[in-house]
């Protein structure tokens, strides 16, 4: 992921995104989810899982690792994926001096057979302990976790969970580093305008989803819709600057 180009890279055009989400099919435990991202004729349908619990997360993160050899079944023989956006959210802080924990956990990245996964982990209602394949995962020194100001909330998981995730990328800082659409003041700290930039589209982010109740039980569409285009975004901006 280092940057070692100093050329200067246009923006792109930009677009209006189309996002829509339904229930997946077959849909036996009702959470998963099909998020449709759409800007110009590029159409990305993202697989959603939605869950508080530890033995589908720990299958979730099995299903990214790819083997050479269909009878391999050492785990050191196992490749994870190169790159995976993270994101979190929490409910909104009302009071001062008052942090609500980390609510939900979101990584997106490719499968082995080249589809969208996005998997969005409500740690906050998860029993303890947390899955052992997710501790280990995040500490995986193959695996690149990337997103828009990452460092902040990588310290909140550590903080609030004690996650630990090894080895992060800025990717503000680094389309700064690419001079993407020609920035080299600073670095973009939103996905709203790295998206922009980097691959020339217009996402909207409705306050009233932003400052929803993270915390609750039970996702609604929006929230999950919301969440899973976030780790979404920071996967393809991640990939499009490595």
């Amino acid at each position: 992921m280092a940057a070692t180009s100093t050329t200067t890279t246009p923006p792109p055009p930009t677009m209006a995104a189309t996002i829509t989400i339904s229930d997946h099919t077959p849909n036996p435990d009702n959470n998963l989810y099909d998020v449709t991202f759409q800007a110009t004729t590029a159409i990305s349908v993202i697989t959603t899982t939605v869950t508080n619990s530890s033995s589908v997360v720990s299958s979730w993160i099995s299903s990214l690792f790819s083997s050479s050899s269909s009878s391999s079944s050492s785990s050191s023989s196992l490749s994870p994926p190169r790159i995976v956006g993270l994101d979190v959210e929490w409910r909104p802080n009302r009071h001062r001096n008052h942090d609500n924990p980390v609510a939900t956990l979101q990584l997106c990245t490719l499968s082995p057979s080249g589809t969208h996964t996005c998997l969005i982990f409500q740690i906050l209602h998860s029993p303890p302990p947390l899955p052992k394949q997710l501790i280990d995962f995040l500490a995986d020194n193959r695996v690149t976790f990337v997103g828009a100001g990452i460092d902040a909330d990588v310290e909140r998981l550590l903080l609030d969970y004690d996650l630990s995730v090894a080895k992060t990328v800025d990717l503000g800082k680094l389309a700064k580093e690419k001079r993407v659409g020609g920035l080299v003041a600073r670095p973009m700290t939103g996905l709203k305008e790295l998206a922009r930039v980097v691959m020339g589209v217009e996402v909207e982010k409705p306050k009233r989803v932003t400052l929803s109740r993270w915390d609750c039980g039970w996702l609604n569409y929006s929230q999950i819709q919301y969440a899973c285009v976030d780790a979404f975004l920071s996967y393809e901006i991640g990939a499009r600057l490595s």
